[in-house]
């Protein structure tokens, strides 16, 4: 049974990149997630949740299986999990979905969280910028390299994964580069809700650079940041204003 939507709190996550980060980042983040199944009815993780995910012809990437029995327990306790699919972790399916048992989504959805009209992605492939990236992200994403590249070896399909990550590139704080894309993530979801006026926050990830803004009267753009460097998270809870937080032992 789940718990209670009534009184709801959602905590949410993103860019954790687990098979990438050290140890002792692992550890923190599988300690927040017990704390988040204690303190929360739905628990957001919204993309690259593990620097590369495949469910081949013949198994899933290998290296998580602990967190996936984690996130199966926090499950059956009766918490709302949702995975978003990222540009690292996009190509789940039947395995997350039937044998974790978490609500996983591969394409942006706009709901109710807490509350709040939400707009709910990841962040890739949106705002100006990253031509090149959203051409090569049409074919990565197609059914014929999804097919083709699911008859790999397990073994091989991760390490040519793990080849093209890049991660341990951004185990420092943002840089320029990474500054302008935020900036340029921004001015899209600031656009989305002049758009869209029934939304109250934009709620993404990807850059790896934490953010919480309000705009007007009661809009929020908010980004989740990363558990590489920050270890930062976001708490929505009903009749509050969303918050940006940097986890530190313990939930908020």
């Amino acid at each position: 049974m789940l718990k209670n939507d009534s009184d709801q709190t959602v905590l949410v996550a993103s860019d954790v990149h687990l098979g990438t980060i050290s140890a002792e980042q692992e550890d923190a983040f599988a300690t927040w997630l017990d704390q988040a199944a204690e303190a929360a009815s739905w628990i957001v993780l919204n993309g690259d949740i593990f620097d590369f995910w495949f469910e081949y012809r013949w198994g899933t990437s290998r290296g998580y299986d602990s967190t996936l029995t984690q996130l199966r327990r926090i499950v059956d306790s009766g918490v709302r999990v949702t995975l978003m699919g990222g540009n690292h972790d996009w190509w789940g399916g039947t395995h997350l979905r039937d044998e974790v048992g978490v609500e996983f989504l591969q394409d942006p959805i706009t709901t109710d969280m807490a509350g709040l009209c939400t707009f709910l992605a990841h962040g890739d492939g949106l705002g100006r910028g990253d031509l090149s990236y959203r051409a090569l992200r049409l074919i990565l994403r197609g059914r014929l390299t999804r097919f083709a590249f699911g008859m790999l070896p397990r073994r091989l399909g991760d390490r040519i994964g793990a080849g093209v990550s890049e991660t341990e590139h951004r185990w420092t704080p943002p840089g320029p580069k990474e500054l302008v894309k935020a900036a340029a993530l921004k001015e899209w979801a600031l656009n989305e809700m002049s758009r869209r006026p029934e939304l109250d926050l934009v709620l993404l990830g990807h850059t790896h650079v934490p953010e919480c803004e309000r705009f007007g009267e009661k809009k929020w753009y908010v980004n989740s940041g990363d558990w590489v460097y920050h270890r930062s998270y976001v708490i929505l809870r009903a009749g509050e204003d969303p918050r940006l937080v940097q986890w530190e032992n313990a939930i908020q």
